[in-house]
């Protein structure tokens, strides 16, 4: 059976483009373009047949190319670069959830991947597909992306796996040093800017604009088609049923638009029969999301984002603006924020239950304990919240927190280590006291 996916214009523009052309925005309004999918192909197999496929997948490599069909159908299997990415552990945290005011949370782990964040979904699809470009005769000649940290990893790696020179611009003094030593470990060429993310943004986009340096960041669409799997899987792990809710660290937004693609994709074919709601979480000092909810999406005004333990969203002029509001609006979502004291709170709260959260992770947490406490979180309601990065990657938070040096954060949960002498008395009677 054959199957195709191309770029339109999300405004609906006229136009059909090759998803394999160096283009990332409608040529007609200058808007973003989204792969499209031949529905109607696809539709051919039935729901229960896509479901039975994608379990016999389960034990495939990759989650993102168990469903090729969905993602990037005319992509050769020879130009394939993956790394394991996908098929992520979906872990139910009831000691969490009653510590957060829930009745049933689920912790989608996308941190327990190879560069340890969900960005190596996107990235095995567009670095596979800029391998099909460059075997037949493409221009391109590198791949390049301004990033916070975990973008850059993705990057770097993928790009190392198929052969292909990386260039990375970061934010100066404004990343984790297990984030910067990633794309330097692998190879890439790192720009260390003396500007903030959206600095970075403005830059890669002109140093990619002739076309021999293919923009590797989420306005390209085919980043998209695979982090959208992870929804996919989400629910396929739930007995393909929807929770009630998705909730999610929002920063450049196109991980929530992605998320809302993928569920849409599964119930236009039947293989969910409902929508789950979807919830974006920003931290207060890099919200703009939240402001233009706050105003009904009547229009996105930048920011200057302000420094945040969650440095991965620190970003105040999201790209995916326009695809985020439809996510939401199509997912009937909500937009809420947290201050650092939140999100360092409910990540010290998810390491107590036995998970090592980054406080992107913790901006979510404390969104869904705030959204309960609102009663927008209804009581018995599934809640899944989905851990982006793996909290190894921002040890200086975590050291930070347990020390008690954090701005703005009240450490109700510090666990310093206990210093004694070598002494088995002194030992046994702070264990006394300690075990009360």
């Amino acid at each position: 059976m054959s199957f195709s996916a191309w770029y339109r214009c999300i405004r609906g523009c006229p136009g059909r483009y090759d998803v394999f052309e160096v283009i990332y925005r409608c040529p007609v309004c200058g808007g973003l373009l989204e792969v499209a999918h031949d529905v109607a192909a696809l539709a051919e197999r039935s729901a229960a047949t896509w479901r039975d496929l994608f379990a016999q997948r389960a034990g495939y490599g990759s989650g993102v190319w168990a469903k090729r069909e969905w993602v990037l159908p005319q992509l050769a299997d020879e130009h394939i670069v993956s790394l394991g990415e996908g098929f992520t552990p979906l872990l139910p945290a009831p000691r969490l959830a009653r510590s957060l005011g829930l009745d049933d949370l689920w912790i989608k782990q996308c941190g327990v991947s190879h560069t340890g964040s969900f960005k190596d979904l996107g990235m095995t699809v567009l670095v596979s597909a800029v391998k099909q470009m460059m075997a037949q005769g493409s221009a391109v000649r590198a791949v390049a992306c301004a990033s916070t940290g975990d973008t850059s990893a993705a990057l770097a790696a993928y790009a190392a796996a198929a052969g292909i020179p990386a260039i990375v611009f970061l934010p100066a003094g404004k990343i984790s040093t297990a984030q910067l030593i990633q794309p330097i470990a692998h190879g890439a060429r790192v720009l260390a800017l003396d500007t903030d993310f959206d600095g970075c943004m403005r830059i890669v986009q002109e140093v990619t604009a002739d076309r021999s340096i293919y923009l590797a960041n989420s306005m390209n669409s085919l980043r998209v088609e695979g982090q959208k799997t992870v929804g996919i899987e989400i629910v396929q792990q739930l007995g393909w049923r929807a929770p009630d809710w998705i909730i999610l660290p929002s920063g450049n937004l196109g991980n929530i638009s992605a998320l809302a693609k993928g569920l849409l994709l599964a119930k236009e074919l039947g293989v969910i029969d409902r929508l789950p709601r979807l919830a974006a979480a920003q931290a207060e000092r890099a919200n703009p999301l939240y402001l233009a909810y706050r105003r009904g999406f009547d229009r996105l005004e930048p920011m200057t984002a302000g420094a945040t333990a969650a440095s991965a969203i620190r970003i105040g002029a999201p790209v995916s603006y326009e695809k985020a509001v439809a996510a939401l609006r199509a997912c009937n979502g909500v937009v809420e924020q947290v201050s650092e004291d939140e999100l360092a709170d409910a990540a010290a709260l998810a390491d107590r239950a036995g998970l090592y959260a980054c406080p992107h992770t913790g901006v979510a947490l404390a969104v869904a304990a705030k959204l309960a406490r609102q009663g927008v979180i209804a009581a018995g309601q599934r809640v899944v919240v989905i851990s982006t990065a793996h909290g190894l990657k921002f040890s200086e938070f975590k050291v930070g927190y347990h020390e008690a040096s954090l701005a703005d954060v009240i450490a109700r949960h510090r666990n310093p280590p206990v210093m004694l002498p070598a002494d088995a008395q002194a030992v046994k009677a702070d264990l006394s006291r300690w075990l009360l």
